[in-house]
């Protein structure tokens, strides 16, 4: 892969590394003939020059931010990682297109549009006609009597009832806890009754971890320091053995144009990997039960569909099937004759309970790729814990990454893992395809949330928050504090910049700023108002609800 100009040096550094060595995973394949440009803000229309920008210019801090009610910066290069991503995506399909027949020899793109796409259920839900009412401010913070920090995660109800009530909490905190803890995975923020944080408080982490596994809810440790799964591969390739695998046919315009995908997949993970397939050119033929997908019908509406899951599923074709029934499976096989690649992230075994694993599809399609994504790979053996994202945050040292020097480590209720997780399972698919144009073989490829947190740098970046003014807030750079104390608070020092700021309107402090020579972000604290702006005009389309546009330019 060649890099351009405008990712060399330490200009976007972060995403070309990730880029490199997330390609770095197929080292018998060349990809020195494709150029792959990343820069800062590709086609948003604003002066974005580093990672904490992106992160204020388009929604990330103010999504993290939600849980504490004010835009908060991660501390790890988030938005970088997601772009590096992206290029190593962009660099696999071109290379797919050239062995298909059409010449592509450049992709471009930006950490802006990596950045836009980790917030895209988020924007949907801002941006439709009946907007959800926000949720308040709330995080949980979950410790024992003896000090461990930990994240729990149920997706039942019953199983949330009985785990609290052994604990003997109140049964009406039990009660209001439910909604914002099955709420947050969509609106990043969970306010739960302090009673509930109060009885973990009394009970040691033992005796809660034993409650737990006799109630069916995970509980992980948070752990304290950051580390990095760094031996984990964000995906995993297992060639099948020979068999008859049909020619590819010639693409149109896109790069997996002609190609088909049938994914059965929920939440977001699944979904992500697919819509990712989908922007590349494939047909996504999305396998549902009887009656649909129940996210389908989970507020806010973008006419007759969730704004949520339109956002991740748009576009795909949808056939109902009851996986439970003879009939239901054998219609998976049929779909399956017809396509390149099956997508799943089922639970651990439930593939081979089906008979659906990628021996039983491989005889109906010959030079299938199947693709897993799990939530845990084999980190935890044959029973894991549920794989869900704050869990992963948790247990991979990523919670611990995220926050400011000092804090406590708690994972962000923005879905990190989830949208990575999706990315680099179609990765993987992408580097099974292109190893099938090559070969003439199938595979399996397996990736994991686990997987994917191993992705994101551990390297923290301290930057102070942002300014409050009087209408938003404003992001300046760490070497501008002291200039900018002299423009606008002379010998007063931060503390009078502070001061200042909250007494005027967004524009007029950049315009103070700006007349001192000095840049300064102004921070989005509003998804709908980012989606009406002309500056992003190039980066998002509009339907019953804005959306990223696809994030690679082709040449």
């Amino acid at each position: 892969m060649t890099l351009s100009p405008t990712s060399s040096g330490s200009r976007c550094a972060v995403a070309s590394e990730v880029a490199a060595r997330n390609l770095a995973l197929l080292p018998d394949v060349p990809f020195d003939e494709t150029e792959c440009e990343i820069d800062w803000a590709g086609p948003v229309d604003l002066p974005l020059g580093d990672e904490t920008a992106v992160q204020a210019a388009c929604g990330i801090m103010h999504v993290h931010g939600r849980a504490v009610g004010r835009p908060t910066p991660l501390a790890v290069d988030y938005a970088s990682a997601t772009a590096g991503v992206l290029a190593a995506q962009g660099v696999l399909a071109a290379r797919i297109a050239r062995a298909r027949g059409l010449e592509l020899r450049r992709v471009r793109t930006s950490v802006s549009q990596a950045a836009l796409l980790a917030v895209s259920q988020y924007l949907a839900a801002a941006t439709t006609d009946d907007p959800e009412e926000p949720a308040p401010a709330g995080k949980p913070d979950l410790c024992s009597s003896d000090g461990v920090r930990f994240e729990i995660e149920t997706l039942d109800a019953l199983d949330w009832l009985r785990f609290w009530s052994v604990l003997d909490a109140d049964p009406a905190a039990v009660r209001r806890g439910w909604r914002p803890f099955q709420q947050r995975f969509a609106t990043a923020t969970c306010a739960l009754p302090a009673a509930l944080q109060e009885t973990a408080a009394s009970r040691t982490f033992i005796a809660i971890a034993e409650t737990a596994t006799a109630t069916g809810v995970s509980v992980l440790p948070v752990r304290d320091r950051p580390g990095h799964p760094a031996d984990v591969p964000a995906w995993h390739i297992t060639s099948m053995p020979e068999g008859e695998v049909r020619p590819s046919t010639r693409p149109g315009a896109l790069p997996l144009e002609g190609l088909v995908v049938v994914e059965s997949t929920r939440r977001v993970q699944g979904p992500v990997a697919g819509h990712v397939l989908r922007l590349l050119g494939a047909e996504v033929v999305r396998i549902e039960p009887p009656g649909g997908d129940p996210m389908r019908g989970i507020p806010p509406m973008a006419g007759d569909c969730s704004a949520r899951f339109s956002a991740l599923n748009a576009g795909k074709r949808v056939v109902e099937l009851d996986l439970k029934s003879a009939a239901g499976r054998r219609g998976v096989h049929e779909l399956v004759a017809d396509a390149d690649v099956f997508l799943h992230n089922w639970a651990p075994g439930k593939a081979e309970q089906l008979g659906l694993d990628a021996c039983d599809l491989a005889r109906s399609r010959p030079g299938l790729v199947h693709a897993w994504a799990s939530g845990w790979g084999a980190e935890f053996g044959e029973d894991p814990p549920l794989g869900t994202d704050f869990l992963v945050q948790a247990h991979s040292g990523l919670a611990a990454a995220i926050g400011p020097d000092g804090a406590a480590p708690r994972p962000s209720l923005m879905t990190l893992t989830d949208v990575v997780g999706g990315l680099v399972c179609a990765q993987g698919v992408l580097a099974a395809l292109l190893n099938r144009l090559l070969t003439r073989r199938g595979a399996r490829v397996d990736s994991s949330l686990f997987s994917a947190a191993g992705v994101i740098p551990r390297a923290r970046r301290t930057s102070r928050g942002p300014l409050r003014t009087a209408d938003g807030c404003l992001l300046l750079e760490a070497e501008s504090w002291a200039q900018a104390a002299a423009a606008l608070a002379p010998g007063a020092g931060p503390e009078g910049v502070e001061a200042r700021c909250a007494d005027e309107p967004t524009a007029a402090v950049q315009e103070s700023l700006r007349t001192a020579g000095i840049h300064a972000t102004a921070v989005c604290t509003d998804l709908r108002a980012l989606a009406a702006d002309p500056r992003f005009g190039r980066a998002l389309g509009s339907a019953a609800h804005a959306f990223p546009l696809a994030p690679w330019e082709f040449s």
